[in-house]
C-alpha cells in the first residue's frame, strides 16, 4: 500500500449506480465473477471486528472499507493539435475506524494540528484485484486507523471537558444496512476515435486568431466503487462518465482578461455529443468571446435583473448549495476554521428555520437522486446509494415556500438525526450532504413573453431607461486556463462569497423603449444571497436542465464556491429551474487594473 496519494485530477467518486439497492441478506459475488475484492474486504473486516483491540482500551464500534477501481482516458487538444492523450488504471482505498459510540466518537473533530473528521488510512492498492495483496493493505490500514481513532477520541474528550456548553448532537447516525452487488463495467475506449474528435473540435478555433489560449479536453471515466462496513452494508457498483470541457481566453483592447467555456456531460460514453455537434458549440462560444472583446465595460447598476433559465440554474446552484445541508459542523479547536467557512460562504442560512418561509409562496424545491431524466434529457446527478451506503431518497426541501427538510448524511444536525442518502464525496473524501438533481418549481409561472413584459414593467417602475438580462453565469474552473488567472479570480470570489457576490458571464443591457440588447463585460452581482429569492418578481415556465460538477476541493466543498467544479474531481449534479426575475439586484461594473497586451500580434494559424 502506498501512503502517498497521487492526486489524480479526474478522479470522480461522486459516481453512483442507477439501480435500486436491495436491503436484505447479501447475495454473494455472482457466479463466474473473478473479482476477489469483496471477499478480501469481507474476510479482513470480519477479522478486525472479532479481534482488533488494544488490551484495556476501547474496541472499534464501527469499521468501514471503501475502494475505487478507476480507468481513465484523457485527451486534450489546442488549435487542432493534440496536447495530451493518455490512459491510466488505478485503485484507491480508504479505511475508517471509529471508537466510542454513535453519541460520541472519534470523528468530526478538528484539532490544533489537523482535521480529523475522516479518520482512516488512504492510499493506492494493487490494480490486479489480488486477494492476498489487498488483505495485507487492509490489515495495515485498519491497524493504523484504529490507533489514530483512539488518540483522537482521547483528545476530543479532553477538549469537551474544557467547554462550558459542549455540543449535544450525536456524532453518527444509525442506518439500515444496504446490499447492492452489481456486475463490473469493463472499460471500452474503442467505440469512437477520441483523439480525432478532440483535434477536429479544437481545430475550429484556428479561425479565431484573437484567442490567446484554448483547450478542448475529453474526460472518459469508468469507475467501480466498493463499500463495506461492520453494520452489514456491502456495495459494488460500476459507472461511466464522459465529459467535454473547453476553455477559451483572450484580452479586450483595454487589457481586461476575458474567457468563455463549453461543457457537456453524459452518463455513457456513447451519449456524449459527436464531433460535429461539439464543434458547432465550441465555435458558438468563440463567437461569444469575440463579441465580449468589443463589448463596452459594464457600469454600476441597481434594479431588476432577468436570469434566463440556464443562468438561473447556475445561480441557484451557487446560492442554495451551502444552505441545503442539515449536518452539524465539525467540532473545532481552531476558531479560524469557523471564520474561514463563514468567509467562503459556507454558512447555512436555513439551519434552525424549519417551518419558516424561505422562498416565495408557491415555490417548491425538491432534491431527487432517483430521478433519471427530465423531459427526455438524462440527469447526471442520479444514483442509488450514496458514499455511506445509504439509499438515496427524494427529499422535499421546500413546499409552498416553507422549509420542510434538509439534505442529510450520517452526520446528524440540529434539525434532523438520520441520513436521507445525500452523503456524497469525491476522491474518498469525507461524505457531506450535497445536492444531486435539484428541482425548482412554482405554482405560478409566466410564459417567456409574459415574463419579458413584466421585466420591462419593473424597469419602468424603477425609472430605468435600461435593465439587465443574464444569459449565462460564469464558471472559472472551466473558463480560465492559466492557473495564475484562476487563483486570482477565485481569491476575489472567495472574498465576497459570504456577502453573496456572483459572477455572470453573458450580461445584456436591454433598452426599455425598443428592446434593443447590448452585450456588456466585467459585471459582478453584489449581495445576492438567499433573502433575495424570497421576493421573486416572476418565475418562467421554461424549466431547463443545468448540468454541472460540484467541486470537492479543499476549501470549496460545502461553500458557495462548490458550484465551480469540473470533471477533474467533481460530483455530477443537475439543477432544473426556469427563468427568474429578481426585482432589485446590485451590479458592480468593471473594476481592476488592466493587464498589458502582448507586444506582438499572434502568429498566423494556417
Amino acid at each position: 500500500m502506498s501512503r502517498s496519494l497521487s492526486l489524480w485530477p479526474a478522479l470522480l467518486l461522486g459516481l453512483a449506480a442507477g439501480v435500486s439497492p436491495v436491503f436484505a441478506q447479501a447475495p454473494r459475488t455472482p457466479p463466474g465473477d473473478s473479482d476477489k475484492t469483496l471477499q478480501a474486504m469481507r474476510d479482513e473486516l470480519q477479522r478486525s471486528r472479532d479481534r482488533l483491540q488494544i488490551p484495556g482500551l476501547e474496541r472499534p464500534y464501527y469499521i468501514q472499507y471503501r475502494l475505487v477501481d478507476l480507468d481513465m482516458r484523457t485527451v486534450s487538444a489546442a488549435f487542432g493539435a493534440i496536447v495530451m492523450s493518455n490512459s491510466s488504471r488505478n485503485r484507491f482505498m480508504s479505511v475508517e475506524v471509529r471508537v466510542g459510540d454513535y453519541k460520541l466518537d472519534s470523528s468530526n473533530f478538528i484539532t490544533d494540528d489537523a482535521f480529523r473528521g475522516f479518520i482512516g488510512s488512504t492510499g493506492t492498492v494493487g490494480i490486479d484485484r489480488d486477494y492476498d495483496s489487498l488483505r495485507q493493505d487492509l490489515w495495515l490500514a485498519t491497524d493504523q486507523a484504529y490507533k489514530e481513532a483512539l488518540d483522537t477520541l482521547s483528545r476530543k474528550r479532553g477538549f469537551l471537558r474544557s467547554l462550558a456548553r459542549p455540543p449535544s448532537i450525536d456524532d453518527f447516525s444509525k442506518a439500515r444496512p444496504a446490499v447492492l452487488i452489481e456486475p463490473r463495467l469493463e472499460p471500452d475506449w474503442t467505440s469512437r476515435n477520441w483523439d480525432a474528435e478532440a483535434k477536429a473540435v479544437s481545430a475550429v478555433l484556428r479561425n479565431y486568431p484573437d484567442l490567446y489560449s484554448t483547450r478542448v479536453t475529453y474526460h472518459l471515466i469508468y469507475a467501480t466503487s466498493y463499500l463495506m462496513n461492520s453494520e452489514g452494508t456491502e456495495v459494488r457498483f460500476s459507472r461511466s462518465l464522459a465529459a467535454i470541457e473547453a476553455s477559451l481566453d483572450t484580452q479586450a483592447d483595454d487589457g481586461m482578461p476575458l474567457h468563455d467555456f463549453y461543457a457537456a456531460y453524459a452518463r455513457r460514453l456513447a451519449d456524449l455529443p459527436g464531433a460535429e455537434t461539439a464543434r458547432r458549440e465550441v465555435e458558438r462560444v468563440a463567437k461569444e468571446l469575440a463579441a465580449l472583446r468589443s463589448a463596452p465595460p459594464a457600469p454600476d447598476y441597481a434594479g431588476p435583473v432577468l436570469f434566463e433559465a440556464p443562468a438561473a440554474g447556475s445561480l441557484l446552484a451557487q446560492m442554495l448549495g451551502p444552505s441545503l445541508s442539515g449536518a452539524r459542523p465539525p467540532l473545532s479547536m481552531l476558531p479560524m476554521f469557523d471564520q474561514l467557512m463563514e468567509r467562503m460562504g459556507g454558512r447555512s442560512e436555513w439551519t434552525g428555520r424549519l417551518g419558516n418561509r424561505v422562498l416565495p409562496a408557491g415555490v417548491t424545491l425538491v432534491d431527487d437522486p432517483t430521478a433519471k431524466e427530465f423531459q427526455g434529457q438524462p440527469l447526471i446527478g442520479a444514483y442509488a446509494v450514496d458514499e455511506e451506503g445509504v439509499r438515496g431518497e427524494r427529499v422535499a426541501l421546500v413546499e409552498n415556500g416553507m422549509l420542510r427538510h434538509l439534505l442529510m448524511s450520517r452526520r446528524p444536525g440540529p434539525d434532523f438525526d438520520e441520513s436521507n442518502g445525500h452523503g456524497r464525496s469525491s476522491f474518498l473524501g469525507e461524505p457531506r450532504p450535497a445536492m444531486s438533481n435539484l428541482f425548482f418549481t412554482s405554482s405560478e409561472t409566466l410564459s417567456a413573453a409574459e415574463l419579458r413584459r413584466k421585466f420591462v414593467e419593473k424597469c419602468r417602475e424603477a425609472g430605468r431607461p435600461w435593465c439587465l438580462v443574464v444569459r449565462r453565469m460564469d464558471n472559472p474552473a472551466l473558463g480560465v486556463s492559466r492557473q495564475e488567472d484562476f487563483s486570482d479570480m477565485i481569491a476575489g470570489l472567495a472574498a465576497g462569497a459570504a456577502s453573496g457576490d456572483r459572477v455572470p458571464l453573458l450580461v445584456y443591457r436591454v433598452s426599455v423603449d425598443d428592446g434593443r440588447e447590448e452585450l456588456l463585460r466585467g459585471a459582478r452581482l453584489i449581495g445576492l444571497n438567499l433573502r433575495a429569492l424570497k421576493s421573486l418578481a416572476g418565475v418562467g415556465n421554461d424549466a431547463a436542465v443545468f448540468a454541472f460538477q460540484q467541486s470537492q476541493a479543499t476549501g470549496f466543498g460545502g461553500t458557495a464556491l462548490a458550484a465551480f467544479g469540473s470533471a477533474q474531481g467533481g460530483l455530477s449534479s443537475t439543477v432544473v429551474a426556469p427563468s427568474l426575475l429578481l426585482e432589485d439586484v446590485e451590479v458592480r461594473g468593471a473594476r481592476g487594473e488592466p493587464r498589458r497586451l502582448p507586444l506582438l500580434p499572434p502568429p498566423p494559424l494556417n
